[in-house]
């Protein structure tokens, strides 16, 4: 077939034109899928708590269309140590709550890899609104982190929701040690484990995802 000049032309800048709009709309559908990360702010730290910079983690796959990253906040008690993990998901669709709980209870189950023994006949869970007006799932255990001689004991808690401001899945894992075996008059603290899962000051309440 052979085609005039106009009409080779006019294919020319119909060609270009569609790849002009698509252009465009990856670079519309690139920037809205940027991860706003979800954190814990200095205020609500105090001087108990802070972030430990060197276990930031960040990931992504899909060309960027997949991403997620995770903060982590220790206390500064060696005695009764405590950390909590604010990890923020970016999918091309934002997760289902009931796949999310799930992903929640398997992260939970991989802290065996760290020496944590969760009790799953403790296993506690419900829901809550958080101080941005989200609701949130959590489940919580009672476990034993065996990475110590003797046993300590331990409180876990897994929380999360979908952030739909941000378009963006949280998930929160906070542990908190609450016995001192190494002290002789080693009495059981909760005070780390109310900081992390209190209502108004607590922290994992108050973590920032838009």
């Amino acid at each position: 077939m052979v085609f005039k000049g106009g009409e080779r032309e006019n294919r020319i800048y119909i060609i270009i034109a569609f790849i002009i709009i698509l252009v465009i709309i990856l670079t519309v559908f690139f920037s809205t899928n940027t991860l706003n990360k979800a954190f814990i702010e200095d205020f609500i730290l105090g001087d108990t708590w802070y972030e430990d910079i060197d276990a930031r983690k960040e990931e992504s796959q899909l060309f960027g269309l997949e991403n997620w990253a995770s903060f982590m906040y220790k206390n500064n008690n060696y005695s009764y140590p405590a950390y909590v993990t604010v990890i923020s998901i970016k999918l091309l669709f934002m997760m289902n709550e009931d796949d999310l709980l799930e992903t929640t209870e398997e992260t939970l189950n991989k802290a065996s890899e760290q020496g944590i023994i969760i009790d799953i006949d403790t296993k506690l869970s419900g829901e809550r609104e958080i101080y941005n007006g989200h609701k949130s799932k959590y489940i919580i255990y009672n476990g034993s982190d065996t990475s110590k001689e003797p046993f300590e004991r331990v409180n876990i808690i897994g929380e999360t929701w979908n952030c739909g401001n941000s378009g963006t899945s949280i998930i929160c894992i906070g542990v908190a040690q609450i016995t001192d075996n190494a002290n002789s008059n080693s009495k059981i603290d909760t005070i780390y484990w109310e900081k992390i899962v209190g209502f108004q000051d607590g922290l994992i309440f108050n973590v920032r995802c838009h």
